[in-house]
Order: structure tokens, then sequence, then C-alpha cells
């Protein structure tokens, strides 16, 4: 079982790894267009963060995306399929040492499931108040000795799903 790399305060180094990573997903699409946006808590600042970069991909179509699975996994990631998301490819990258450095969300273009993250990401960078109250709970679910990943991430549901109507109705008002 994959235990939490657990929180840390934001490094912006993030920021640079997303961009390689970027870089280097894009060339394993050729050329399929790919847009990738740098998701999650690391694409945040300010606040605290598991060390895993979240890319967000879309694509035209799902057949697009599972097409470059092998190109994809040729560059570490582990092609999990949906993954409990229904119209999403999702992969994880874990690194010679065993430690998880990266997820790959991919979605067609339009998914309401892709809006939602990039509605969170840019609800919470917007209301740093918000992201604060955000990063507050990480840190309460990651105290103590023995945090897990299933607490970690059933402790952030409530937050998540109270702020994430909030953050689509924002983020749809701002694209009129």
């Amino acid at each position: 079982m994959f235990m939490v790399a657990f929180v840390v305060p934001h490094d912006p180094l993030w920021k640079m790894a997303f961009e390689d990573e970027a870089k280097a997903i894009k060339q394993a699409f050729g050329n399929t267009s790919v847009h990738l946006h740098h998701i999650g808590s690391t694409a945040i600042p300010g606040i605290l963060a598991k060390p895993i970069i979240d890319i967000l991909g879309m694509v035209s179509t799902l057949a697009e995306a599972d097409a470059k699975t092998p190109p994809v996994e040729n560059l570490g990631y582990e092609a999990m399929g949906a993954y409990g998301i229904e119209g999403r490819r999702y992969f994880r990258k874990i690194d010679s040492s065993g430690t998880r450095t990266h997820h790959l969300h991919m979605f067609e273009e339009g998914s309401q499931h892709a809006e939602r993250h990039l509605a969170f990401r840019d609800y919470l960078i917007a209301h740093p108040k918000v992201a604060k109250e955000y990063s507050a709970v990480k840190e309460r679910l990651t105290r103590g000795d023995a945090p897990t990943w299933e607490a970690y991430m059933d402790g952030k549901d409530p937050f998540v799903s109270r702020v994430e109507p909030q953050a689509v109705d924002w983020f749809r008002k701002l694209a009129r």
C-alpha cells in the first residue's frame, strides 16, 4: 500500500518539475494535440502539499490518450485505466526509490471532471483565505504517529465537497 509522502511546505521548484514533465509528455504524444495543466496542491502557492506533481491532460478523444499509453509508459508511468473516474485515463509515476512523483489524469476536452480540477485550483489561487483553510485541513490530517493515505483522502473530502461547487460556479462565471 502506498503511504502518503505527507504534506510539506510549498516548493517553488514544483512549477519547473511540472514544466519539465509536460515537455516529456508532449514529446510522447508526438503529433497528437494534448493540453497539459499543473493541478493539485503543488500548483497552489503557499499551501501544504503532497510532493507529487499532478498533471491534467486534455485530448480530443480518449482513444487518442489510449493510443499514447505505450510512449507514456516509456516515460516511467504505470497505466491505471479510469481508476474510479469514468472518462479518465490515469497514470502514476514512481521513481527508482519507490517514491511516487507524478500523477497524470487524461480527459477529453470539455470534461466536467477536467473543469472541476481546473476550477478548484484557480479558485484556491484567487482566494488565499480558502487556500489557507485547505492547507490547515491537510496539516491536521497528517499529524500524529501513523496517518494513512485513506484517512488523508477521506478527511479532505468534506472540504473539497463544500468548496468545489463554489469553485466551479466561480470558474464558469469567469469564462463568460
